[in-house]
């Protein structure tokens, strides 16, 4: 993400293994797809930290460096002479963004950790799914995304510091944490009132109607009434309209006693109408509805076409390839996806002349497996 806005982000990676994103998912051509976008607006420099030679590297990089990035479990760059202490020493301007399965301290800081485990932790997994099946897990790297959003905007802020001080910190994003900040106020129901969230399917427990219901021809259609006014629009177009009559209905809370109730009136006039004719009525009505989406019916999409979502580039491995645009628009310093995923190592020897390595000890460098 800071990539996408114009830092010069350099991706280290060890020499021989690379990063573990580089065979994930699918390949075509041989060619991880995953890195190609994972790894996108990266320059790719492959150092064997665990060595002398690598660790001095690493040091003349980070002089004057902005930001250091790492996700090792603690203690990791301590014992490579690359701790906290040390780069601060050597550069008092580094931000040191340390993101781990569970942060910095406590009793499981040194165990590996994957989004996986935060997201079963956090209790999103066991809020998600049917009520009457098992915890769910989501099929992506959910919890890894959220805590890159917060890293980054960590990050951001002791730029801000830094700009006043002059002086760089460090940065302990444990994965454990974003996640569950995200799940909204369920610590405060819990200690206040003893409620322990459970799994509504794809009901809601703050408002109703919120469901995926299904058309006359087989499509799914989720709608949402968040808002006073919007339910009250939805039960109209039904044919319910003496439901907003009702005490209950006043409030999300009040309705979602009555959600059955609810869910039939909406489940039963989209059953009977193809998902065309339900969406323009829902539209008409200034009311909240949408298709589900799988990614065929993206990369079709006009909303996302006008925002410019999906960007094609020119990529020297596959030719052309397709991925996310940034994720937001800035009007004073648009971001711009520049390259895909770079081949491993690809850039090592431009990274090191820049940290004021001499050709001979690059290759020296090279000839001992130091560097890629």
């Amino acid at each position: 993400m800071l990539g996408d806005f114009g830092a010069d982000v350099i991706k280290i990676e060890h020499p021989l293994r690379g990063d573990p994103s580089r065979g994930h998912g699918p390949l075509k051509d041989g060619v991880s797809l995953t890195w190609k976008q994972l790894g996108r607006n990266k320059r790719a420099a492959a150092i064997d930290l665990s060595t002398a030679q690598g660790q001095e590297a690493m040091r003349r990089i980070l002089a004057d460096a902005d930001v250091l990035i790492e996700n090792f479990r603690p203690g990791t760059l301590e014992r490579w002479n690359l701790g906290p202490d040390t780069l601060l020493d050597l550069n008092p301007r580094l931000v040191i963004a340390r993101v781990t399965g569970f942060g910095q301290m406590g009793p499981r800081a040194h165990e590996p950790g994957f989004g996986t485990l935060a997201e079963a932790m956090s209790g999103f997994a066991a809020m998600t799914g049917q009520p009457d099946g098992p915890p769910t897990l989501p099929p992506l790297a959910l919890a890894d995304g959220i805590a890159g959003l917060a890293t980054g905007f960590a990050i951001m802020l002791a730029i801000a510091h830094r700009a006043e001080t002059g002086r760089g910190q460090i940065v302990d994003t444990a994965i454990i944490e974003p996640i569950l900040t995200l799940l909204g106020p369920q610590i405060t129901f819990y200690e206040a009132l003893g409620i322990v969230p459970r799994r509504h399917g794809n009901r809601s427990d703050k408002n109703a109607p919120r469901n995926i219901y299904r058309s006359r021809d087989g499509r799914w259609l989720a709608v949402s009434t968040s808002a006073q006014s919007i339910a009250e629009r939805v039960v109209t177009l039904v044919g319910r309209s003496d439901l907003v009559a009702q005490e209950w209905f006043r409030s999300g809370h009040g309705r979602v006693q009555h959600v059955d109730e609810l869910d039939e009136a909406v489940g039963s006039w989209i059953a009977g109408r193809d998902a065309k004719e339900v969406v323009d009525a829902f539209v008409e009505a200034e009311a909240a509805i949408t298709p589900v989406y799988d990614i065929s019916d993206i990369v079709r999409d006009p909303q996302y076409e006008a925002l410019g979502t999906i960007v094609r580039m020119p990529d020297p491995d596959l030719g052309m390839v397709a991925m996310q645009n940034v994720m937001f628009r800035l009007s004073e310093t648009p971001g711009a996806v520049r390259w895909a995923g770079r081949p491993l190592g690809a850039d090592t020897d431009e990274v090191l002349r820049e940290a004021g390595f001499e050709a001979e000890e690059i290759a020296g460098m090279r000839t001992a497996g130091v560097i890629r």
